[in-house]
């Protein structure tokens, strides 16, 4: 019997679910009671973890005060940093309202901590669009190539895992920092785990202990119990709209690690000799604080969302990153839908979804930071936050949509089923077993 009850389907019905695609979807979910049950047991922990670290540094009512101007003295800031860094498990923390998404984050952090004439190292092949502008693979105005900084990457194998040898072949007397991207980008790859990303920082770091490895953690916040911090990154970085802002987070993003990794980010955040002692909070402290409260939850509704869709667009015969019943280690689901036709109907269904802006039918379009056109379906409270129930991808073989997100669980199941719908509806989809 299905776990939504029997009255609750005319609702659906009512919001554009037919009887055959409800019908097809529920029993999806009626097999995966196993699978959520997990879920609910890490988020249980993460929520633990983060309730234990604002407890221990005394978060109180005065530190959601508003701030202004040069920030001196904002204690609340200065705590909101205490508590990531207990979180993360790292000597210090870095969280703004200032940067303005996870590009921004990473960018600082590089930034920061490469100087002319290091190199910076991707042993886990190319890094996600917009970051190949920061670092210059792409040509952009400000570039860390512009300011002297060399890079190479490593391809992973065919299989996705690490090239060892490849890897301590290109590590050399210049190499100053190594990215390692935790998630997937516009990849069909895995995302690698906690424990895989151990593994290539004690390699790297036996070859040279005194190399910097920062991790992009966006998307990978509170799904595991560990983050990349408890096994030797110098940094771990994200985006405060996602994961870790719980959906309340109007923007900003964060990075945690070692204090001087952290301190070397912030004067280039804000400016040499200032660092982490100036930026006005604009009233944002009590959103950060609360969405990173919410976070461990909001994170599990979106995994939840995920594994369901993996398991109903794997039943029908596409190919999904991560298959249905691989462990899971990001929010993030990749569904190769093999047609631009299947993208941008899928698309179109995950934004009539949508709490807003559901009227709106997402299109292709040159997005900047890309090299093709991309579509994008987001009917978010957040401009742009991908841990609101959202969808994208590039108009290029494999046609793969990522989709990700969901602020509750329902809502997520809402949205995959719209998506299949919508499918449905456009013919691409005609046999429901």
């Amino acid at each position: 019997m299905s776990t939504i009850r029997p009255d609750k389907k005319e609702m659906y019905l009512s919001m554009g679910i037919s009887s055959q695609v409800f019908d097809f979807c529920a029993d999806v979910e009626d097999s995966l009671a196993e699978r959520f049950k997990d879920i609910d047991s890490t988020a249980e922990y993460n929520q633990l973890k983060i309730l234990s670290a604002m407890q221990k540094n005394r978060v109180s009512e005065s530190h959601f005060m508003t701030s202004t101007g040069y920030g001196y003295n904002d204690d609340g800031r200065d705590t909101l940093e205490k508590v990531y860094a207990d979180v993360f498990h790292t000597e210090d923390a870095l969280v703004r309202p200032q940067i303005t998404c996870g590009t921004h984050a990473l960018s600082t952090a590089l930034s920061g901590n490469l100087r002319p004439g290091d190199e910076l190292l991707s042993p886990v092949g190319a890094p996600y669009d917009t970051l190949q502008g920061v670092i210059g693979i792409r040509p952009e105005r400000g570039s860390l190539a512009e300011y002297g900084v060399t890079y190479r990457q490593v391809e992973l194998k065919e299989d996705y895992s690490f090239d060892y040898d490849a890897i301590k072949n290109a590590i050399n007397d210049r190499t100053r920092l190594v990215t390692i991207q935790r998630s997937k980008g516009y990849l069909p790859r895995p995302t690698f785990s906690v424990e895989q990303i151990g593994r290539l920082i004690s390699f790297v770091k036996d070859i040279k202990p005194d190399v910097i490895c920062m991790v992009d953690n966006c998307y990978g916040e509170f799904i595991e119990e560990i983050e990349p911090s408890d096994v030797g990154a110098d940094m771990c970085v994200g985006s405060l709209i996602k994961n870790p802002g719980g959906g309340l987070a109007a923007s900003g993003g964060y990075i945690a690690g070692t204090k001087d990794c952290v301190e070397n980010a912030a004067c280039r955040l804000t400016t040499p000799g200032l660092g982490k002692e100036v930026g006005a909070n604009f009233g944002q402290n009590r959103l950060l604080y609360q969405g990173l409260f919410l976070a461990p939850q909001v994170s599990a509704g979106a995994l939840k969302s995920a594994v369901y869709a993996a398991n109903i667009y794997e039943r029908l015969g596409f190919t999904v990153v991560p298959s249905a019943s691989e462990p899971r280690y990001d929010i993030i689901q990749a569904v190769l839908l093999k047609s631009p036709q299947a993208l941008i109907a899928f698309c179109k269904g995950i934004q009539a979804a949508a709490p807003v802006d559901s009227y709106l039918t997402p299109e292709p379009w040159p997005m900047p930071g890309y090299d093709c056109d991309v579509i994008m379906a987001a009917g978010a409270f957040i401009s742009g936050s991908s841990i609101e129930l959202s969808a994208d991808g590039p108009l290029r073989p494999p046609y793969a949509a990522y989709f990700q997100g969901g602020l509750t669980w329902d809502h997520g199941r809402y949205g995959i089923m719209r998506s299949l719908q919508s499918l449905v509806d456009a013919g691409i989809v005609k046999d429901l077993q």
